[in-house]
């Protein structure tokens, strides 16, 4: 996979958005999209929001507001526009032909930041099946674009000579990620059998991208997972196992962040790595409560599970940053079972985190209290290792225990 080094040809762009409806979130978003286009090294340089009833469907902006773009892509000297939302193949090209421009949008610049993040042979795949999805409809417009723009924001990954390339050759190329990707899948499912097999519960670390997952892992287990203060700081999933002081375990799994209109490209193409938290027993929802967007933040992660097909799962939210705050203030999350206040810099209020993942841990075991043959004592190491021994007792009798043990390790102790 091919990247580009932007360091010495910073990108100035003009970020263009469509505001549908007084009091929409258009400009949080355009916001948001700054700090995307800042990640994958470009100078924004000025922003143009339209009032539209709906977006046009052929130029995105009325023509009006597609002269005001030219005149100030020539007065600020930019280099192109990205677009808040995706853009259909017919409006790329009618704004490329209209502005002459380098014309990028939303999920475009989504698929170049993971680009640029990808490290693993699994997430880089992903990353390319996503982007040649996109791009297979797109060929004629983007393809004569890039290679007259040259390098930069959008021709990460599969690079320019891939965009060259006829549809069917395209099309022979997804198919064989697809191919990849499966198994890559079964790997996944393998790990995760795996991980059954050895009885301990598994949390899968959710939330809206740069909310502190990453850091929250770190501080847990050691993982020396990448972390830094920018939007999909880290992309590919890392799993450790978490030991509790009260002798239980459990492992977390980092998983990639959500963001609005987060692209259905990814999506489909992440689908082994998100499928993480679908089937892990627990969801740690991380929220970064110093965001003025909290609530919405909040809300699209759960509409992202939604679409995962992640339900009935125990769900602790845990509002984070709080080294942030100045005062008080009231975070309520009425989706979770349990709502906690930590900071993940610091390590602020993560005992009461391990505090409620021993007391959920055993939640789902059951308590015992039995004596056992000594010829059975090798019953004590299953107990050790897939249970909690709270306590033994040698008598004349037998060996005197006291534990809580999984449901299908009740049943091979007898009564």
């Amino acid at each position: 996979m091919e990247v580009f080094d932007l360091s010495d040809k910073t990108e100035r762009v003009l970020l263009v958005g469509v505001q549908e409806n007084d009091g929409d979130d258009t400009e949080e978003s355009l916001q948001e999209l700054a700090e995307l286009a800042k990640t994958a090294g470009a100078e924004v340089v000025g922003t143009v929001i339209q009032k539209r009833e709906r977006i046009h469907p052929g130029t995105y902006v009325g023509k009006g507001k597609i002269d005001e773009i030219r005149t100030l892509l020539n007065a600020l000297d930019a280099t192109g526009i990205i677009c808040d939302d995706e853009l259909s193949p017919v409006q790329m090209n009618h704004l490329q032909q209209e502005l002459e421009s380098k014309i990028m949008d939303r999920t475009l610049l989504i698929l170049d930041i993971f680009a640029s993040r990808a490290v693993t042979k699994e997430g880089k795949i992903q990353v390319e099946l996503a982007q040649l999805r996109y791009r297979a409809v797109r060929l004629v417009g983007l393809g004569s674009s890039l290679s007259r723009l040259g390098g930069g924001i959008g021709t990460r990954g599969p690079g320019e000579k891939k965009l060259e390339m006829d549809r069917r050759l395209i099309k022979e190329r997804i198919s064989q990620l697809k191919k990849e990707l499966e198994h890559v899948k079964k790997h996944r499912k393998l790990l995760r059998e795996g991980r059954k097999k050895d009885r301990v519960m598994t949390a899968a670390i959710v939330g809206y991208t740069n909310a502190g997952k990453s850091t929250l892992l770190n501080t847990l287990t050691d993982a020396g997972v990448l972390s830094e203060d920018k939007l999909f700081a880290t992309l590919d999933p890392t799993t450790r196992l978490l030991e509790l002081d009260g002798g239980q375990r459990i492992y977390l799994t980092d998983t990639v962040g959500f963001i609005r209109k987060l692209p259905h490209h990814l999506i489909e193409a992440f689908k082994s790595t998100l499928e993480e938290a679908k089937y892990a027993d627990v969801i740690l929802h991380v929220v970064d409560a110093s965001n003025p967007q909290v609530e919405e933040q909040m809300f699209i992660v759960y509409e992202t599970l939604r679409e995962l097909g992640v339900k009935d799962k125990t769900i602790v939210t845990l509002f984070n940053k709080q080294d942030r705050l100045a005062g008080n203030e009231i975070l309520r999350d009425f989706k979770a079972d349990y709502v906690l206040k930590i900071s993940a810099r610091t390590g602020w209020g993560l005992d009461e985190l391990k505090n409620t993942l021993e007391k959920i841990l055993i939640g789902n075991q059951i308590y015992i209290e039995r004596v056992l043959d000594y010829k059975d004592a090798g019953m004590l190491q299953l107990v050790r290792k897939y249970g909690q021994l709270i306590e033994e007792k040698y008598t004349e009798n037998g060996i005197e225990i006291k534990a809580r043990v999984p449901k299908d390790i009740y049943g091979r102790l007898g009564e």
